[in-house]
């Protein structure tokens, strides 16, 4: 079974072209032997009809896309070979060779879940039978009718004994004015019998009319008792079944400790697993290679086919892998297996210079470099606001009054007082702030200038990743013109109408934006030695002068 699903590369490999440790997979650049080994995959996929099939159309454009991934191992003889996997299923198959066996193959009819699914299905069509049954609508169309006309009666009922007691209020405020103390009390005793048989009476009529509704209860309850039971047995064999499933998820780790979906995720935020946890290209891989005594090497996922409608991902680019579902059990998977370092703990600011572009004594702007975060991360202090505290500690502030991304270079206003941050923050909100950017895209665009409105909200299971989501979504909208183009790439500047979280590297990469990712873009794109990314202007009114002020700090690309 083994050599089934062992790939050897037609050339030879040696120890020196292996890495020293594991990818870390959440952020890392494809190692040489991983991309090899996916151009091989392509290759095959491309010359093979029953892969190809499945991805293209008949007029060869493409009906679904995948996460595929690559992992290069070592075998106990030490042969160099690479193992193969997609994310999820393929046309409702999740065994499809030569990529590995999935974790837990829930789609195998002699499994518990099917069968459990076979009694699902049975229910459904017992309560799909009891809702459209014609004598279910029939007693429920008398039970509704019966109770429109009882509420009918006694609320007439209830609006006459209404007129009545007015009227015998009346009585007695006329009588109280008039008849001697013995008539008058005679007259009260009197009214007061009239008003206690006219509730008798009410509610002796109420109970004929609710005996009434009751019988007719009875035949809307020889359906709905049924029905009632069928949904919550329906929903508690759902719940059996579902923790059966993430309990048959079990996952290895390179100490040959095994855990399951279900524990892994009660740490979590969700502390349930999400639709498709377990299911991923890297858990497969690694699943699959400690189960057959198989090394880990170097692992790579790549996305093969049609973009998916929110998230941006595009043909044959790498990703890493997401945070949401994979980053429990691959915490689990990873554990006695020498792992690079996560570079996010690393100071990317570290030796890099602020430059201040323009200062008062109420406020200031700098110029942020790449790489270098705008507030304190949580793992990294070193940000714009503490070099500005350093550097300001007398300032009632100084408070940072917009961010920039980490990647993003550019100019950052800060204020040196909360009366100053105050002023200028209300005109962000109130869009009397201007700037622009200019970026680099991978490739060329067509068009001279053009408006993206997409709205985005964060990817829920892939954070920090923000998709377009036309339900939940919050508007966003950019202008943009082309600034000039060369080398298969555009350069453009863009004009941030909204202030959404990653705006504009969605609108440039997502197919209803641009459709090109930034240059240098590790979130929707490919990295590079940089995010080509840069806020170069920026106009204001100051909120002291009241005087227009304008700043620009050149693109350095």
């Amino acid at each position: 079974m083994l050599e089934k699903y062992f790939c050897t590369f037609p050339f030879d490999v040696s120890e020196d072209d292996l890495p020293d440790s594991f990818t870390y997979p959440f952020y890392y650049k494809p190692h040489p032997l991983c991309i090899k080994a996916s151009k091989i995959l392509q290759e095959k996929i491309l010359s093979t009809p029953e892969f190809s099939n499945h991805f293209k159309d008949q007029k060869g454009g493409w009906k679904i896309g995948k996460m595929m991934g690559v992992m290069i191992v070592k075998n106990e003889k030490n042969d160099i070979g690479y193992l193969c996997a997609f994310s999820g299923k393929i046309d409702e198959r999740s065994v499809i060779y030569p990529f590995v066996t999935p974790v837990y193959n829930f789609a195998d009819k002699t499994n518990f879940y099917r069968k459990g699914e076979l009694i699902l299905n049975e229910m459904n069509v017992k309560i799909e039978q009891l809702e459209q049954s014609e004598d279910y609508a029939r007693a429920n169309k008398k039970l509704s009718i019966k109770s429109k006309d009882i509420d009918q009666k006694l609320n007439a009922d209830k609006a006459k004994m209404k007129t009545l007691k007015l009227e015998r209020d009346r009585l007695r405020k006329t009588a109280k004015e008039k008849l001697p103390i013995t008539e008058l009390a005679i007259l009260e005793e009197k009214l007061k019998n009239e008003s206690l048989g006219q509730q008798f009476a009410f509610k002796e009529y109420q109970n004929y009319l609710m005996m009434q509704k009751a019988e007719l209860q009875k035949e809307v309850d020889k359906y709905k008792i049924p029905l009632q039971q069928l949904r919550k047995d329906r929903k508690a064999l759902s719940q059996k079944l579902q923790d059966q499933l993430f309990e048959s998820y079990t996952f290895l780790n390179a100490r040959r400790e095994e855990n399951n979906l279900k524990k892994i995720f009660q740490s979590t935020f969700f502390k349930t697993p999400p639709s498709g946890a377990g299911d991923c290209a890297a858990p497969k891989l690694l699943q699959f290679a400690y189960k057959n005594n198989l090394q880990p090497v170097a692992i790579a996922e790549f996305w093969w086919g049609k973009s998916p409608a929110q998230e941006i991902r595009k043909h044959k680019l790498y990703y890493p892998a997401c945070r949401g579902k994979c980053e429990p059990i691959l915490g689990h998977m990873l554990e006695g297996l020498n792992v690079d370092p996560n570079p996010m703990l690393t100071n990317p600011a570290l030796g890099k210079i602020l430059d201040i572009i323009y200062e008062d004594k109420y406020m200031l702007a700098v110029n942020k470099p790449a790489d270098f975060l705008s507030v304190p991360g949580k793992n990294i202090e070193d940000s714009v606001w503490l070099r500005m505290k350093h550097k300001y500690p007398d300032a009632t502030g100084p408070l940072i009054i917009h961010r920039l991304d980490m990647s993003t270079s550019g100019i950052l206003l800060i204020a040196k007082s909360s009366d100053i941050y105050k002023p200028l923050q209300k005109q962000f909100m109130t869009r009397d702030i201007s700037k622009s950017y200019v970026a680099v895209l991978e490739g060329i665009i067509e068009t001279d200038n053009g408006i993206i409105d997409l709205p985005l909200r964060g990817d829920f299971y892939d954070r920090p990743r923000q998709i377009v989501c036309h339900e939940h979504g919050k508007s966003s909208r950019t202008k943009w013109e082309t600034i000039k183009r060369l080398d298969n790439k555009t350069k453009v500047r863009f004009y941030p109408i909204t202030g959404r979280t990653h705006q504009l590297r969605v609108h440039a990469a997502h197919p209803e934006g641009l459709n090109l990712a930034i240059v240098g873009d590790d979130l929707y794109g490919q990295s590079a030695d940089r995010l080509y990314l840069h806020a170069e202007e920026i106009s204001f009114t100051h909120p002291i002068t009241q005087e227009r002020v304008h700043l620009k700090a050149e693109a350095p690309f």
